[in-house]
């Protein structure tokens, strides 16, 4: 089985800085505040074979997926549901995994080619190329200083310095410690920052089943952060709004939300939504009133060209 193919496998297996006051250091995630006209598609098809994983939506209504098969970029009108390839990967060794937009350009996470990538958004040319030395790169998320990568395989985190205009400098690894438990097998997934800005949160899902861990991005020390006994064994993506914390349980079809404290310390559940149309959603992003999630269809053990894939909406919290 090919390195692509067969760390994929092993996610489909998968059961279950110096701080600034207030959120100076980590910023709040962008999101459009004009609601969805009622016409707009609650569902709308992506191409065939395209395998999504990411998605990421700026200031305008358009929804950016990455692709895992060849690390395509797709564009999706959310007013209407179409789309097209806007950046053209590099291949099937070179997938895109988690994406963020800002700045005028696109921060992909590569996946098993252990690269991050920069996308100029207006022209889709590839920008920028980072050999980070690790094993599989899965999530971004944006902060005013830097762009901060996950690696599932590897106790430690990337960061990305922004220059000027969000420009991006010099990568550096932040090694992650305190209660961080790696695994033997996939263990950091998606990745947000708390609401008070002062820190990062990411999924482990393989410390005690699966726990959310604040992490210090001066240091790289993890904290288990109290979810009053909640685990997250498939978490993925995650998105915060305001308090609000969405985290996409892929295998689990299902959204889990809680009430964080401003400290991300502490969250409290609110809710789990479902829907039957979710496919083993991967990641969330947010316009108006509602949320946008990629199916991913990691139960289909060999994908094909033919395979189709779509996304769905539905209200938040």
């Amino acid at each position: 089985m090919a390195p692509t193919a067969r760390s994929f496998a092993r996610r489909r297996l998968l059961t279950g800085t110096a701080a600034l006051t207030g959120a100076a250091l980590l910023g709040g995630t962008a999101h459009a505040a004009a609601a969805p006209k009622t016409a707009w598609p609650d569902q709308f098809p992506l191409p065939d074979g395209f395998q999504p994983e990411g998605i990421t939506i700026g200031g305008k209504p358009f929804a950016y997926f990455g692709s895992l098969a060849n690390g395509d970029i797709y564009r999706a009108n959310l007013a209407t549901g179409r789309g097209s390839v806007v950046s053209k990967g590099l291949g099937a060794e070179h997938p895109t995994v988690g994406l963020k937009i800002g700045h005028g350009r696109l921060f992909l996470a590569g996946g098993v080619s252990g690269e991050i990538r920069t996308v100029d958004l207006r022209s889709g040319a590839l920008e920028k190329v980072y050999a980070t030395g690790g094993s599989f790169v899965n999530d971004v998320i944006l902060t005013p200083g830097a762009a901060w990568f996950t690696d599932s395989f590897k106790a430690q985190l990337y960061r990305v310095a922004l220059g000027k205009h969000g420009a991006p400098g010099a990568l550096t690894t932040l090694p992650l410690s305190g209660d961080w438990v790696q695994g033997d097998d996939f263990t950091a997934n998606g990745i947000e920052r708390t609401p008070d800005g002062r820190a990062l949160l990411v999924v482990n899902c393989f410390a005690d089943g699966g726990t959310l861990m604040r992490v210090d991005p001066r240091t790289g020390a993890a904290t288990a952060v109290d979810l009053g006994g909640a685990k997250l064994p498939n978490g993925d993506g995650m998105l915060l709004l305001g308090r609000t914390f969405y985290v996409v349980q892929q295998a689990q079809n299902a959204i889990d939300v809680f009430r964080l404290n401003a400290a991300g310390t502490k969250g409290t559940a609110i809710t789990r939504i479902t829907d039957p149309r979710f496919r083993i959603p991967t990641t969330v992003a947010a316009w108006g009133d509602r949320l946008y999630l990629p199916n991913a269809r990691f139960d289909v053990e060999q994908p094909t060209p033919d395979t189709d894939y779509d996304a769905v909406a539905v209200p938040q919290v």
